[in-house]
């Protein structure tokens, strides 16, 4: 390895946390690392920021690195990502032109927590109510909120999260029925979730509509405003997963005419969400900044991972490699 500090970029770090959830120090000397926190989603700036780096690491998937971004950086030999799957990055082709990228592994039940967080909050109207008292308005109290106990809770996709979800909703005496397009009847009953054949019926029967698959080229666009278009009036659309999983267009024009009671949203198709999107102005909109995977346990898991991670790449011994 050269003499000189390897330059080394740590993307998107909103809270200014990298530094203090890693220790850095056993890398001293070893490397100069450079902190950005914006993100930047033209290719042309953002090809021109990375091109001096050796090292770039990457927190989950605020910033993407497609093919034609790996070909713009001729000094990158590792992506350092946090998780150990990120759809943002093109793994194949950073492998095929030598760079190693690296994950890492996770702490805690963030994202299971912060759905729950959701469902509650937007149930409940609890950033309503907050804003109302705080801004000294007049009426104490201005809405009514949705209880659970006898809902339905609608799960697209039963996977561990979703059988996670479903077994906390039972404390809520929630009846909690299951579709995703390769869910089995035997795999809905392990989770203890109702078998659902069809999308279709899933909407039209839940009070409470729950994403929880992971986005991919068949799972792009899953939910259409036709779907979202049978939901009850007064039920709730929850989404924690992925923002392109669901056509965003077609849901806010669903909340701007009051089709349904309301959204919780922690993902969108463009992060950080653009500040003239229509979702900002909605009233019948709970919005989290994806924040489903942010918690003091992941993030320390995360960086010591990432600091382990650059460390051994540099002592010739990588960690965690993703193929």
């Amino acid at each position: 390895m050269s003499l000189e500090p390897v330059k080394v970029a740590v993307l998107d770090d909103y809270q200014r946390v990298s530094h203090v959830f890693g220790d850095w120090s056993v890398l001293q000397g070893r490397v100069k690392v450079d902190t950005f926190i914006e993100t930047l989603h033209d290719e042309d700036a953002l090809a021109e920021r990375l091109k001096p780096y050796t090292i770039v690491c990457a927190m989950r998937e605020r910033t993407k690195f497609p093919a034609s971004l790996l070909d713009r950086l001729p000094n990158l030999k590792l992506i350092a990502t946090t998780g150990m799957r990120n759809a943002g990055i093109d793994v194949a082709h950073a492998k095929s032109k030598g760079i190693l990228v690296c994950g890492t592994g996770s702490g805690g039940e963030s994202t299971l927590e912060h759905i729950w967080a959701l469902i509650l909050g937007t149930a409940r109207h609890i950033t309503l109510e907050d804003a109302g008292v705080k801004a000294r308005r007049q009426l104490w109290q201005s809405t009514v909120p949705v209880g659970l106990a006898g809902k339905t809770l609608g799960l697209v996709g039963v996977g561990r999260l979703g059988g996670q979800t479903a077994q906390i909703a039972k404390a809520f005496n929630m009846e909690v029925i299951g579709w995703s397009p390769h869910l089995t009847p035997d795999r809905a009953a392990q989770a203890g979730v109702t078998f659902i054949a069809t999308k279709e019926e899933l909407m039209r029967r839940s009070d409470i509509v729950s994403i929880h698959m992971v986005l991919s080229e068949r799972t792009k666009s899953l939910i259409t405003g036709d779907d979202l278009a049978l939901m009850k009036p007064s039920a709730l659309f929850i989404n924690t997963s992925r923002g392109p999983i669901v056509d965003e267009q077609g849901l806010v024009q669903i909340l701007q005419d009051k089709k349904i009671a309301g959204a919780g949203l922690d993902v969108f198709d463009v992060e950080p969400l653009p500040l003239d999107h229509p979702l900002r102005g909605l009233h019948n909109v709970t919005l989290s900044p994806h924040m489903g995977y942010v918690s003091d346990d992941n993030y320390k898991v995360f960086w010591s991972h990432t600091v382990e991670n650059i460390k051994s790449f540099l002592d010739g011994e990588p960690k965690r490699v993703m193929s």
